[in-house]
């Protein structure tokens, strides 16, 4: 029975992923459509980003009062009925206030699982789900190119989806006998203490430095999938068309990543996990900046996207043993919002930058990142180490 609702849990993140992709590529039809400026679809994901953060930092105390069953089956829901009301709207003003339960059901259901993974399975399973949610990411768009080009519009498309995510929902709320039944007692083990503030989770040690290196990450990864095809086309000088296949060779690299990470933590730990993935990304960086034709250009991307596969599933799998199962879930949701916050507010600044500059230092702001990152996860590394060989002592 275990083993079942693990596999409901894998199509859970498929479904996190659908809507994931949805916005950017349904928005070249959709904002002729609404009349508005093309730049407005930056109002609607800072809409779903910022209740996504919201629902994130609640989620501990969600769990604690209706369970990880009860929460799941709820947050897809409230996103399967935002998908719905996206698919009925014909006006901006409609978007903004169904981006609103969009986001809120996007972060707590995140946050849940993720922890939820951590505590009760195994390294291979945190990296192959998030491989699954790039399965989901990937078809998002796929379905609604088929709407698209089918001439059946991007309300079919995010109708198509959100009939998928109330299916889900029914299996979801016929499964809560499985988390009940299995997993109510260790929950209640989990939850008993009383829910840390953020100012207690801050000061945990390695806290913060946790928390910055997920930004990082997060960061790096979205600013490379949104400026990457401008770097390739401003500096290297190749086709838009060519950079678009281009970049999705770094969506490759993770989606691929993630299930080769599954494997390789049958003999490499989550620590060895996030310095392979490290050393990638700095070599794929390097071949993206000194590259001067097409296939070093596009190992460099494949590299960076391989090296960022296991970092994240492998950051989070790290909660319950670095900060404790007792305050995992609490330190899982404030992760998530850190992570958000990374993805949402990074792209947009670094833009801004390379406008004001030059494009040409694109790959200085990934390396940037990533340097960061690893100087706050050794950091992590070497305290723990000391922490625990004091306790030996």
């Amino acid at each position: 029975m275990f083993q079942l609702l693990l596999v409901i849990i894998y199509i859970t993140f498929i479904s996190l992923g659908l809507p994931d992709s949805l916005l950017g590529s349904a928005w070249p039809s959709m904002y002729l459509g609404l009349k508005v400026p093309i730049s407005y679809a930056g109002i609607i994901s800072m809409i779903i980003a910022g209740c996504t953060i919201i629902s994130s930092l609640l989620s501990d105390r969600l769990v604690r009062k209706i369970g990880t069953g009860w929460i799941t089956a709820i947050s897809v829901g409230t996103t399967a009925t935002a998908l719905f009301g996206f698919s009925i709207s014909h006006a901006f003003v409609s978007l903004c206030i169904w981006a609103v339960p969009y986001g809120l059901g996007a972060g707590s259901v995140d946050a849940v699982l993720n922890n939820f993974v951590a505590l009760h399975y195994k390294a291979k399973h945190m990296s192959w789900l998030h491989c699954f949610w790039g399965i989901g990411a990937t078809l998002g768009p796929y379905i609604m190119g088929v709407s698209l080009t089918g001439n059946l519009g991007w309300h079919y498309g995010y109708r198509t989806i959100s009939l998928i995510q109330i299916a889900l929902t029914a299996i979801l709320l016929f499964s809560l006998p499985l988390w009940k039944k299995n997993l109510d007692q260790k929950e209640d083990k989990h939850n008993a203490s009383s829910s840390l503030k953020y100012k207690q989770l801050i000061g945990l040690p390695g806290a913060k430095q946790t928390l910055i290196a997920l930004f990082c990450y997060c960061s790096l990864e979205q600013v490379t999938g949104l400026w990457g095809s401008s770097y390739m086309v401003l500096k290297k000088g190749i086709t838009s068309e060519a950079a678009a296949s281009f970049i999705s060779l770094f969506y490759l690299g993770i989606t691929g990543g993630r299930f080769l990470s599954g494997l390789l933590t049958l003999k490499l730990n989550t620590k060895g996990m996030i310095r392979l993935g490290q050393g990638l990304i700095i070599l794929g960086v390097a071949l993206l900046f000194v590259s001067i034709n097409r296939t070093v250009m596009s190992t460099g991307l494949i590299l960076i996207g391989l090296g960022c596969a296991p970092i994240y599933p492998s950051l989070l799998h790290q909660t319950p043993e670095r900060f404790g199962k007792n305050a995992s879930q609490s330190m899982m949701g404030l992760q998530m919002a850190c992570a958000y916050i990374g993805s949402t507010f990074s792209p947009p600044l670094i833009g801004l930058l390379t406008e004001k500059i030059s494009i040409t230092i694109f790959p200085l702001f990934q390396l940037m990142f990533t340097v960061a990152m690893i100087l706050l996860i050794e950091y992590c590394n070497r305290k723990s180490h000391s922490d625990r060989r004091t306790v030996n002592e």
